[in-house]
């Protein structure tokens, strides 16, 4: 079960199947989370568009769309999973403003290369990933144009896991759950010049 911190659906709660093996972001998390993109990021939800990579059961996805994102792109393998999301969408009027995408999140970014770019990343993959992994989603995601030019990827982990990365903009740590944010590549130089002139 998770909670909707803000918005349209604020306190709404959502109670997943019990066979269901997930791990949403812990609401004092997510509240955390959501505080840094609103304050110190200067995010206006309603003007943007997300990509929610290894989405669960929808708790980061629902709550951007309760805060009025009208573009939100949801990847998740499990067919389960992935057919939660869209049915609670739907019960709470959201289906217009969350697309779900049954995929593998590797394969995902690697077939959509250059097609969308996106305000803002979240990904929260599996709590035993390793730090190869980390840094192939981390390549994945920097190196082939899915965030706009001043886009922040946020990626969730266990603490322990102290991921470096040129990019990294900041890391926040809550309990064994830590968020790392981090920014666009720079523009190549010859865009650059383009785009001085």
């Amino acid at each position: 079960m998770y909670r909707i911190i803000s918005g349209q659906w604020k306190a709404k709660r959502i109670s997943a199947p019990k066979n269901f093996t997930v791990r949403p972001t812990t609401d004092f998390a997510k509240e955390a989370l959501f505080s840094i993109l609103e304050n110190r990021y200067r995010i206006d939800f309603a003007s943007i568009s997300v990509l929610d990579l290894f989405a669960g059961i929808g708790s980061l996805s629902l709550e951007f769309a309760s805060r009025a994102c009208q573009d939100i792109t949801a990847v998740e393998m499990n067919v389960k999973h992935a057919a939660f999301i869209n049915s609670t969408a739907a019960e709470l009027d959201m289906s217009l403003q969350v697309s779900v995408q049954r995929a593998d999140v590797y394969d995902y970014l690697k077939k959509n290369r250059n097609r969308k770019t996106f305000d803002l990343i979240v990904a929260d993959p599996p709590f035993d990933t390793d730090d190869k992994k980390y840094q192939e989603l981390l390549s994945l995601v920097l190196n082939n144009n899915y965030l706009k030019e001043d886009g922040i990827f946020v990626l969730e982990h266990q603490s322990r896991n102290l991921l470096q990365h040129p990019n990294l903009l900041d890391t926040r740590k809550y309990g064994n759950v830590s968020f790392s944010f981090f920014k666009a590549n720079e523009p190549a130089p010859e865009t650059a010049e383009i785009t001085a002139e």
